[in-house]
This record gives C-alpha cells, sequence and structure tokens, in this order.
C-alpha cells in the first residue's frame, strides 16, 4: 500500500518522470523498428477532454512484428477512477496524476513470443493534505512455443533490473506478476511471467524511481534477444492457428483483469490507445485442447506452471 507522504518528492517530480518516459517510448520504438527491419511506427497525439493526453505509436503489419504498440499517457481529473481506489478506499475523490508509458507487441511468427510492459507514476492529491504518490509496472512474456533458455534469459534480465534496489525485489516481484496474470476462470498462467509491482515508493522518490527506471530500461534487454534469436524459425499453418488460438487468451485477461485497460477506460481515456493493446487475428474454439505429446501440449505442461525459471 502507498503511504501518505511528501518526503523526497521534488517539485519537478512530474516533469523527471515524463522526461523519462518520452525518452522511454522513444528508444523502445527505435529498438524495435530495428529489430522489424521492414515497417516502422506512426505516431498518433491525442489530447483527453478532462485534462492531458498522450502519444500512442503504432507498427503494423512488419516482418517481424504484426502488431506492436507503445503509448505514453499523462492524463489527470479531479477524482481517481474505480480501478485505481478499488484496493485503496481512502483515495476516493482525491484529485489525480497519472504518467506512464505501456506497449504490447504481437509478433508474426509463432515461435516469437508476444510480450507487454508497462511503467507508470501516479500522485492522488487532497487540499490540505499530503499528495500520496507511487510508481508500478513490470513486464511479462507470452510465447505460443516455449523454449527453456529464453524463459531464463527472461528471469535472469528481469533479476538483473531489480538487484541493485535489494535482493527481495525479484523475487517478491516475480511472485506478484505470477499471481495477477493468471487467468482465473481458465485456471492457467498467461504466459511465462516476469515482473509486477504497484503502489510503490519504498526508499523514497530517487529509490522509487530509480528501480522503475531500471525495470524500463531492462525490457528490451530481455527481449530483443529472443526475437533475433527466433524470428528466422519456418512455421507454417497449424502454428499460425495455434498463435491465433493462444491470443484468445490475452484477449480475455486484457478485458476482463487488466488493471491499466479498466483504468483508461474508466477514466474515459482514448479508447483506440488502450485497445491498442489487442491482437489483430485472434480465434476461439469450443473445448478445444492440444494432442498430447504434440508441441502446443508442451506450452501447458512445461511451461505455463508457475516455476523457478532461474
Amino acid at each position: 500500500m502507498p503511504t501518505t507522504s511528501i518526503m523526497n518528492l521534488p517539485d519537478d517530480a512530474v516533469t523527471q518522470v515524463k522526461e523519462y518516459l518520452l525518452d522511454l517510448q522513444h528508444r523502445i520504438c527505435q529498438s524495435l523498428e530495428q529489430l522489424d527491419g521492414g515497417s516502422q511506427f506512426i505516431e498518433d497525439s491525442w489530447i483527453r477532454p478532462q485534462g492531458g493526453g498522450g502519444k500512442s505509436r503504432v507498427l503494423a503489419k512488419g516482418k517481424i512484428f504484426a502488431k506492436a504498440g507503445v503509448n505514453f499517457s499523462h492524463v489527470f481529473g479531479n477524482a481517481l477512477p474505480g480501478s485505481a481506489s478499488q484496493h485503496r478506499p481512502e483515495l476516493a475523490g482525491r484529485s489525480f496524476q497519472a504518467l506512464g508509458v505501456s506497449l504490447v507487441i504481437h509478433p508474426e511468427n509463432p515461435y516469437v513470443p508476444t510480450s507487454h510492459a508497462n511503467v507508470r507514476f501516479f500522485i492522488a492529491e487532497k487540499d490540505g493534505e499530503p499528495p500520496v504518490w507511487w510508481f508500478g509496472g513490470g513486464f511479462d512474456l507470452t510465447p505460443y512455443y516455449g523454449f527453456k533458455e529464453d524463459c531464463q534469459h527472461w528471469h535472469q534480465t528481469a533479476k538483473a533490473a531489480c538487484d541493485p534496489f535489494g535482493e527481495s525485489i525479484y523475487p517478491h516481484f516475480k511472485d506478484w506478476c505470477d499471481r495477477y496474470f493468471f487467468i482465473k476462470h481458465r485456471q492457467e498462467a498467461r504466459g511465462v511471467g516476469g515482473l509486477f509491482f504497484d503502489d510503490y515508493n519504498e526508499g523514497g522518490f530517487e529509490q522509487a524511481f530509480g528501480l522503475m527506471q531500471s525495470i524500463g530500461n531492462h525490457f528490451i534487454k530481455g527481449y530483443a534477444p529472443i526475437v533475433e534469436k527466433r524470428k528466422s524459425i519456418d512455421y507454417g499453418a497449424r502454428e499460425k492457428a495455434f498463435q491465433r488460438y493462444r491470443r484468445g487468451r490475452y484477449v480475455e485477461f486484457n478485458l476482463i483483469y487488466d488493471r491499466g485497460t479498466l483504468f483508461g477506460l474508466q477514466s474515459d481515456g482514448r479508447t483506440e490507445s488502450i485497445l491498442m493493446s489487442l491482437p489483430p487475428e485472434v480465434e476461439w474454439h469450443y473445448n478445444w485442447h492440444p494432442e498430447p505429446n504434440t508441441p502446443e501440449s508442451l506450452l501447458y505442461t512445461d511451461f505455463l506452471p508457475i516455476r523457478n525459471w532461474l
């Protein structure tokens, strides 16, 4: 839970965070364009009538990525949406500012995993009382065909992002990610996890901001080598059909459980930007299950069950 504190919160906190997030968006887009080698991001700036706005950047129909979206937003308003105050009822009714970068990457090749990352900063204020502020975010990996060495690299990178801030951070955020990205109605994980954290302001602004930056900066270090290793593997109609089927799980989670999606919709954010996380093609099949001892079944038996990848 975030604590009520003005300690270590500089006057230019919002400016510092905003400058970092815009630079992070730019650097990630540059890296993804280089990985794709075909398409470029288009940028779409938008204004939120109730306060604030953002920059949505989307790459579509690339050589490697069927769809990649990297959004920056800075919104503010007179009252926190329900999704932001659900676990903190004492903050209901406070004015707020929310800044963040959120991205989702849907590859063309089924052997390249989908991935998601998000880093964000909230301030909730009320006249006559100190502001309440916190950071949140993380990154996670959603493979269609699992490779143990990819999962190990992903989690080693996640651990490297956290270790300078304490040895307990990675296992705590890894466990939080495993629990958060769990599709309850399917009783299965969305992917192989990574990091997730919220309501974080431990150690003051500089410490918490530093951890958020480290997690944001390590995303592409974790993802790019996996893309490079898997992007040229041959695939056919079978693999594409399985990819479209598994993308359905992604849609279900984002529309039912994802706090960022709910916050965006409840705060009257830009719907096109909020739902850019959805894949371009997806399929659902009634009561479908993979045949035993197939590459598709290995995803369920060897990769989705929660485990220590280190």
